[in-house]
């Protein structure tokens, strides 16, 4: 059976390469085609942003596109940043800037009510309609301070259970084996091989 190819919706190279590794000889990704228009991700949730950006680059493209939409609920702030992880301190801020406001936020709360989880969406997109979905979630805990040089995004602060203590950041590509982002798309590669 043909390994089938799908156009990635992310420009993000991190998650990118995140996702090539989870589906690596389950999917060839072709990257986001040059000029294409960014999408407006204004989804109420990570599945609407998910399938915004899934629908038009298949519609730009003409090709079956993948895309995902990722976020981080923290409990005791009722579940934010949530869809608005990406850009919880600002539509233009960094990563580090994201992290110190959840810090920030988080500022004299005791380590026992920093719960939290991530979250992912993905969802393939073909050009008749056909859709396939894909979830993953992962819970944890925002750490005190930032810890580790790997990952990207939140993975300094957000320790999961399954991982022996260490935050995503300090794992490199142990991550991917319970991580959100590995839970949805190995899900979603599992459709692929029986779509």
């Amino acid at each position: 059976m043909p390994i089938p190819e799908l156009v990635i919706a992310s420009a993000n190279p991190d998650k990118v390469s995140e996702i090539a590794v989870v589906l690596q000889k389950l999917a060839v990704l072709i990257p986001r085609p040059e000029g294409m228009p960014d999408v407006v991700e204004d989804g109420e949730n990570l599945e609407d942003n998910a399938r915004l950006k899934a629908l038009a680059v298949c519609e730009f493209s003409g090709r079956p596109a993948v895309a995902d939409d990722t976020g981080l609920e923290i409990d005791v702030l009722n579940g934010a940043p949530g869809v608005f992880s990406a850009r919880f301190a600002g539509s233009d801020a960094t990563y580090q800037q994201n992290v110190e406001k959840v810090l920030a936020e988080l500022d004299g709360v005791q380590m026992g009510q920093r719960t939290a989880r991530f979250k992912t969406v993905a969802i393939v997109r073909y050009p008749d309609g056909h859709e396939l979905i894909a979830n993953g979630t992962v819970e944890g805990h925002i750490s005190l301070s930032p810890l580790g040089e790997q990952g990207f995004g939140y993975d300094p602060i957000f320790v999961p259970v399954e991982g022996e203590g260490a935050t995503f950041a300090q794992m490199g590509h142990e991550k991917h084996r319970f991580s959100h982002r590995g839970r949805a798309f190995r899900s979603l590669g599992y459709m692929l091989g029986s779509n």
